[in-house]
């Protein structure tokens, strides 16, 4: 097919376009128009025209010669139709192989990966900040105990199977217009394994597998958070035909804490202090995840005031000597039940103080995003 359309509008780039727009233009338009996969009326002669244009446009020489004369300029240089499996190779595998294709470079029992396997741990508040070693179980398959991964059972072999010659596969030659295609499919005889097996494992039923529980201890360092993922290398599924084992994603949850709240590498508590104290000052003992700790309240205190106790916070999960600080806010608790001395001694208070009201100009909402960030 030789098309009257410019090249470069074909593919639909600019005339100024690089090799790699050109490759990517060509790929997304060959998968659409293949004739293999399109449903449209015409895609044989637009795959041919794509196909004409990329064999001109991704040749430097070609494209010189038709960027100056047109495809007048091409002249003997075969600025045409290409034999695209015998030109671009790898690029004719890359489109090719997503709709089914294949050239026969990989063989269905080459090693391929075990599948990964995920569980999720649960972890009190404090061993999430310090770290923990835990014992987890979970289920995974293994090489069958019996027949030893042979799919056999014991005192017999598989064969090699006749139908695939041991390749797992069997394919078919196709001839469309773009050559010789190699479609390929599992070997029905033997289902992909390469082998007949006359005599099924009882135990595994030929899979050469067996499902068993595992016991594994993990090492979960301090400052992990909710949604922390711990691999586990090698302790997934098997692989297949030699291949290496998938990994154990144990994926991370944290119970609340009672008093305790988290905020990246701080800890966040509100602490409840009487009127007295707040008005008086006083010394405090105040909780932090290594034990009390002695806090100095100033007299006038205010709710909502903001105290730091340095390196009482989480560890970073990457250097364990560092430590976010943990921030107390103090609240101050009014009393809801006085006793006869009590009462008195608010009223004398009260007598002294007078009634005057002063607005606040910061609201305890106010207080709270700075304290908070937000």
């Amino acid at each position: 097919m030789s098309s009257n359309r410019d090249y470069y509008e074909v593919l639909g780039v600019n005339k100024g376009a690089s090799d790699d727009e050109i490759k990517a233009a060509f790929r997304k338009l060959a998968r659409q128009y293949h004739p293999d996969v399109s449903k449209e009326e015409h895609a044989e002669e637009k795959f041919k025209e794509i196909n004409e244009a990329y064999g001109v446009l991704s040749d430097s020489e070609k494209r010189a010669r038709y960027d100056r004369f047109g495809k007048e300029g091409l002249g003997g240089m075969n600025g045409g139709y290409h034999d695209y499996s015998a030109d671009f190779g790898d690029l004719f595998e890359e489109i090719l192989g997503g709709f089914g294709f294949s050239t026969g470079r990989r063989s269905r029992t080459a090693p391929r990966r075990g599948r990964d396997l995920q569980m999720q741990v649960t972890l009190a508040f404090e061993e999430a900040v310090f770290g923990v070693e835990k014992e987890i179980e979970f289920q995974r398959d293994e090489t069958c105990s019996a027949c030893k991964g042979s799919g056999a059972e014991p005192g017999t072999l598989p064969t090699k199977c006749s139908t695939c010659n041991g390749q797992g596969e069997v394919r078919q030659v196709r001839q469309t217009f773009l050559g010789q295609m190699v479609q390929t499919a599992a070997c029905p005889a033997c289902g992909g394994r390469g082998e007949i097996i006359s005599s099924p494992c009882k135990t595994c039923r030929s899979s050469g597998l067996e499902r068993k529980n595992v016991k594994k201890k993990v090492s979960i360092p301090g400052g992990v958070d909710v949604g922390t993922q711990i691999r586990l290398a090698g302790e997934g599924n098997p692989g297949a035909f030699g291949g290496p084992n998938g990994s154990l994603f144990v994926v991370l949850d944290v119970k609340p804490h009672q008093f305790f709240k988290r905020r990246e590498q701080d800890i966040l508590l509100n602490l409840d202090i009487n009127v007295a104290q707040a008005v008086l000052g006083a010394e405090v003992h105040v909780p932090t995840l290594d034990g009390d700790e002695k806090l100095k309240i100033p007299a006038g205190t205010q709710p909502g005031k903001i105290f730091h106790l340095k390196g009482k916070g989480v560890p970073h999960v990457r250097n364990k000597n560092q430590r976010g600080d943990e921030i107390v806010m103090v609240n101050v608790a009014m009393p809801t039940k006085l006793n006869k001395e009590q009462r008195e001694l608010f009223e004398k208070l009260a007598e002294s103080l007078g009634t005057t009201v002063k607005p606040q100009e910061k609201g305890f909402l106010d207080w709270l995003n700075e304290a908070f960030g937000g």
